[in-house]
């Protein structure tokens, strides 16, 4: 018994090794207590949204203006965040944030639940987080004291996030059918207080930048070339970008599932939030326990397949909880699959190319999900929610195919060149 306790204790310090680093144990706390309220509000504004307006379309278009900022500002932000100090410009995306959150709080509270306002506060918020999220992430590696914790930085990072999308959607749907949709918005306003607090108790050794000799346009294109020559990053970010574009978006079309395939309400959809969160958190945690990053391509090619063959199964699938088991299983594959090719870009990627890479991964990511909301959307209004889901199976399976030959074949023609 002995043994077996040691042994736990031991498994339990290498899942959160990372934290022995205070400045990453300080933004792993204000940033769990922050993206509970941020899932708060994102479960709010999808189901507002359809409340309002009964339209799949609308559903896609409030999904597409939060994100493409990030499509066409990515790059940019990359540039910039290698530029600039990412303590700083962290401080002051998270400010901005939280006076969007109480501005969309405000509005709601005081009853202009107009789509419009919600469709422009929702672009801003798109904007700030083009350079939020380039920030954070290539960030990452000055919050830990060794190298090595990267992985299990990123891993619990992930951890956190799906976390948050457990928590947030389950208090959203209690909120929302307790309470109303501001208490929501007003939630994820006050949630930015510890984030900031947690930013100012730091202790980071602030690096003087250099005024830079080039020009950003010239860093934009070095980052592009960089990423496009290496075939190993480039072809994890195709796969990325693929799966963003035709296959993630199929998480816009779940406030339908809930309301009118299942009869539910607003807490019924929290549970399709919560569920995908579930299965997320099962492989963040054990993307945290990876001790071997040689593992990671592997990882991509199982977790698409996963991903992929769930939707299928979810689609068509006969009852509300066998839907919940299959959305689960979906954000299991969906969160490996991400996470691992966060992972492997930020393991192999170069220090001075870092920040821009991550920016392209940002852009595969989070900036193609907006285009791919409004297909789904359109997809859905045209063909019905549950073959559209369908078709986003099949076309993850058949991408995770095309990257497993894709792969296998560089690497057949490496000693050639060798």
């Amino acid at each position: 018994m002995s043994k077996f306790v040691a042994a736990q204790l031991i498994n339990t310090m290498t899942l959160f090794r990372s934290l022995k680093s205070r400045n990453f144990k300080l933004f792993f706390y204000g940033q769990s207590i922050s993206l509970i309220g941020t899932w708060m509000q994102k479960t709010a504004v999808s189901w507002l949204v359809y409340q309002l307006t009964g339209s799949a379309l609308l559903l896609g278009i409030v999904g597409f203006v939060s994100l493409i900022p990030s499509l066409v500002l990515s790059p940019y932000a990359g540039s910039l965040v290698d530029r600039h100090n990412r303590y700083h410009i962290l401080v002051i995306t998270q400010v901005v944030s939280m006076i969007q959150a109480g501005a969309l709080a405000a509005i709601i509270y005081f009853g202009y639940n107009n789509i419009l306002f919600i469709i422009g506060l929702s672009l801003l918020q798109g904007v700030i987080n083009a350079f939020d999220i380039t920030c954070r992430q290539s960030m990452m590696v000055e919050l830990v004291n060794e190298k090595a914790d990267l992985p299990n930085a990123i891993a619990l990072n992930s951890t956190m996030t799906n976390f948050a999308r457990i928590a947030g959607p389950a208090v959203a749907g209690i909120i929302l059918s307790t309470f109303g949709t501001d208490f929501c918005f007003i939630g994820n306003f006050l949630s930015y207080i510890p984030v900031l607090i947690c930013l100012f108790m730091m202790r980071l050794d602030l690096r003087v930048i250099e005024k830079p000799v080039k020009s950003i346009w010239k860093e934009l294109h070095e980052g592009f070339k960089y990423v496009s020559g290496d075939k190993d990053l480039s072809s994890v970010l195709l796969m990325i970008g693929i799966s963003s574009l035709f296959v993630m978006p199929f998480n816009t079309l779940m406030p339908i599932f809930a309301k009118d395939i299942f009869d539910g309400d607003a807490k019924t959809f929290s549970w399709f939030e919560s569920a995908a969160g579930l299965g997320s958190i099962v492989s963040a945690v054990y993307l945290a326990n990876l001790k071997n990053s040689n593992t990671l391509i592997k990882l991509i090619v199982i977790a698409g397949g996963i991903f992929g063959f769930s939707l299928l199964l979810l689609s068509y699938a006969p009852q509300l909880p066998v839907a919940l088991l299959f959305m689960a299983s979906t954000g299991l594959g969906m969160m490996a699959q991400t996470s691992a090719i966060n992972t492997y870009i930020q393991t192999h990627s170069i220090p001075e190319m870092r920040g821009r890479a991550i920016s392209y991964y940002v852009m595969a990511y989070q900036g193609l999900i907006p285009v791919g909301s409004l297909m789904i959307g359109w997809l859905a209004n045209s063909i019905g929610p549950r073959p559209a889901v369908f078709i986003e199976g099949i076309i993850g399976l058949t991408a995770t195919a095309f990257f497993v030959y894709y792969r296998s074949r560089n690497e057949a023609v490496k000693p050639v060149q060798n």
